[in-house]
């Protein structure tokens, strides 16, 4: 509810990260790990804003972020096939109205 995030080992009960305020705040609605790149998961808040985290490129902060200003997002899930490797991968998108937007991720985010 306040934005942070723990990435947990399944044998601690002790977070191997922590990244407090990830969002500036706002609550995060929703979070999940990219099917095709293991390192990346992508985070969506509770005023619409995406952000990618690539644990390979920086652990420290996301590398991306996008505000969907048009309408607000209320849920989001990742679209992909892990065992095929040509990198691609979508991001849908449940808005408010019923809308459903899906968008595909930039390749280095993407591949494995």
């Amino acid at each position: 509810s306040d934005g942070s995030i723990r990435l947990h080992q399944m044998t601690s009960e002790y977070p191997l990260m922590q990244w407090n305020d990830s969002t500036n705040g706002q609550p995060i609605i929703a979070l999940q790990w990219a099917l095709t790149r293991p390192a990346v998961f992508f985070v969506l808040d509770a005023s619409s804003n995406i952000y990618i985290w690539d644990l390979l490129e920086n652990d420290l902060l996301p590398v991306a972020k996008q505000t969907i200003a048009s309408e607000n997002v209320v849920t989001m899930a990742l679209l992909g096939e892990p065992e095929k490797t040509n990198g691609l991968l979508g991001i849908v998108l449940a808005k408010e109205s019923g809308e459903i937007d899906i968008q595909y991720v930039k390749k280095k985010w993407a591949l494995p």
